[in-house]
């Protein structure tokens, strides 16, 4: 487990964290104005119609946010990987939160005081221009999406979403088993379908050689054949 000072400092040193770009005596004003929070597998870091309290940034751990649907149904609209913010448009856009955000395991968020965000950090016009390209590029995520969820099949859904956590969190040693440990339902949630469809088609995947299943670990073993499902629809 972080402590606060190893967490803040981790960030600081990592070239790819937006924190990166803020100068010495900013840094150390941002140690004053922020703090590591841990949050449990399974536990809400903020829930749909909260209004927004701080500034975070997922130090490490996997986030999920989703928005609950007609009956409850959950449909899952982005995943968040370490180096990653969490819930900074409704911050930005001065709203309530309009989906919730649930950790996949155990995660750790820096958390900024929303005065010192608005007042000292979005005056640095590398650390906002930052923020900027990534409200656009999410923006540009879920207008593909979108289109995704809507029109491709139910096979071109889940082999999306299979090849989505790949590039957000990547392979374990091995090279073939993703490193993300999803339910069969987070799965479906994912991929716009229902968990029966999606374990029916996982499957088939299987069956087909293009996975491998081991309980919730699952390992790709033809990424050709899985992106040209993909891109068939």
């Amino acid at each position: 487990m972080l402590s606060q000072e190893q967490g803040i400092k981790e960030i600081f040193e990592n070239p790819k964290s937006v924190f990166s770009l803020l100068s010495p005596p900013e840094k150390e004003d941002l140690i004053k104005q922020s703090s590591v929070t841990l949050f449990r597998k399974n536990e809400f870091i903020y829930k749909e119609g909260d209004i927004p309290s701080a500034f975070m940034f997922l130090i490490d751990g996997k986030v999920k946010i989703f928005k609950e649907g007609v009956g409850g149904r959950e449909q899952i609209i982005r995943m968040t990987k370490p180096m990653g913010y969490v819930g900074y448009r409704a911050l930005i856009a001065e709203e309530i939160h309009n989906a919730s955000a649930v950790t996949l395991e155990d995660s750790n968020v820096l958390v900024v005081n929303t005065d010192h965000f608005f007042n000292k950090l979005l005056r640095n016009p590398d650390f906002a221009f930052r923020l900027i390209q990534k409200l656009a590029r999410e923006l540009g995520f879920s207008n593909s999406r979108t289109v995704t969820l809507t029109q491709k099949h139910i096979r071109g859904r889940l082999a999306e979403s299979l090849l989505l956590l790949k590039e957000k969190y990547g392979f374990e040693h091995d090279g073939v088993s993703l490193r993300a440990y999803l339910s069969r339902e987070d799965i479906a949630n994912l991929s716009n379908m229902t968990t029966s469809n999606a374990i029916r088609t996982l499957s088939n995947f299987s069956s087909e050689k293009v996975i491998a299943i081991d309980g919730r670990k699952i390992k790709i073993l033809d990424l050709q054949k899985l992106e040209r499902i993909s891109k068939l629809g």
